[in-house]
């Protein structure tokens, strides 16, 4: 089996963070989403992959030593292909197409999820879906009264399913996508300049492919500063216990509230962790107090009050205690 994972954007919406990392190695609960990504699907995948393929950017040579890195670590054999030109979900696909080839994933690293059902179950494929209230904002699928998914719909204004797809697809034999994204290559076939991924899908169906939706329990989004630390705190509490103050990490007089992940190298002293908190590698905190939040690594951070926040790697957050006069009867916020 193969997998395609497509990564090149750069995650403009979750600047600044990604003004030095690409958006899929910005990390979550200690490792990068597209790690997280991969592990999932190798870990409910009925077969090992044989091949993954990253589709990126130009994001240096050390950042494709690592993509490798990733792929042997699961057994597998990495690729590195480039997608030159933003031309849509289709193309980041077709920059693999060699991968194209028997039973095939393609996974878009920008989210992660949860999911226990059945690739083998004698279907097509499948196209991983989460059921949401407001479907306007995504592509959704519409399913016939055996459950096939029969037709898509692109963020529709009037609701006509409440199953959105989160870019994860399931192909028993991928050549007949090869063949329809080559048929919209070939025929300029765009939408906003832009080759689309659901409009190769669409051929299919409409050709008989039987494409089942695989339902997630959990779909977590990494697509802005907010959802990515609402994503953190939701990972560590899948984690549980595996969620912990790991071995090389200096704690001194601090309240850890679970679940928090703190890496080895990280020194708290005098302060309020958690819950739902990433500390990274490195990173000192004195005399603060901070919860659902996500903090990368080599930081320092004294005398803070952080909630929700997203601090990157080699920062530094120094709140000094200042001289104050406050009246009866005042508030400061």
């Amino acid at each position: 089996m193969n997998l395609i994972i497509p990564m090149a954007g750069r995650g403009s919406r979750l600047r600044p963070h990604t003004l030095t990392v690409p958006k899929p190695l910005v990390s979550v609960a200690g490792k990068p989403i597209v790690q997280r990504l991969v592990e999932d699907l190798a870990s409910m995948s009925p077969r090992p992959f044989d091949n993954i393929a990253f589709v990126i950017g130009d994001f240096g040579p050390a950042v494709e030593k690592d993509l490798l890195s990733l792929a042997e670590s699961l057994g597998a054999k990495g690729h590195i292909r480039h997608q030159e030109q933003p031309l849509g979900t289709a193309h980041a696909v077709w920059c693999a197409q060699e991968f194209l080839d028997g039973e095939a994933v393609v996974a878009f690293a920008d989210t992660l999820f949860r999911a226990d059902f059945n690739l083998d179950d004698g279907a097509d494929g499948h196209l991983f879906v989460k059921r949401i209230e407001d479907p306007r904002q995504f592509g959704v699928v519409v399913l016939d009264d055996a459950g096939v998914i029969q037709a898509y719909a692109e963020k529709p204004e009037e609701p006509v399913s409440d199953l959105a797809m989160i870019g994860i697809y399931h192909f028993r034999d991928a050549a007949g996508l090869k063949r329809e994204i080559g048929k919209l290559i070939d025929g300029g076939v765009q939408k906003g300049g832009e080759y689309q991924l659901p409009d190769a899908l669409r051929e299919l169906t409409e050709q008989g492919v039987r494409f089942m939706p695989g339902e997630v329990n959990a779909w977590m989004d990494c697509g802005n500063r907010k959802v990515t630390v609402e994503t953190n705190g939701r990972v560590l509490e899948f984690m549980g216990a595996d969620a912990k103050v790991h071995d090389g990490a200096t704690v001194e007089n601090c309240q850890i509230l679970p679940p928090c992940e703190v890496l080895p190298g990280a020194v708290l002293k005098d302060s309020i962790i958690g819950p739902r908190v990433t500390v990274g590698a490195g990173t000192v905190i004195e005399r603060s107090t901070i919860q659902d939040s996500l903090i990368g690594e080599h930081t320092h951070i004294h005398g803070a009050y952080l909630n929700g926040s997203m601090i990157g790697s080699h920062a530094k957050v120094i709140q000094k205690a200042s001289d104050l006069s406050l009246g009866d009867f005042c508030e400061m916020q």
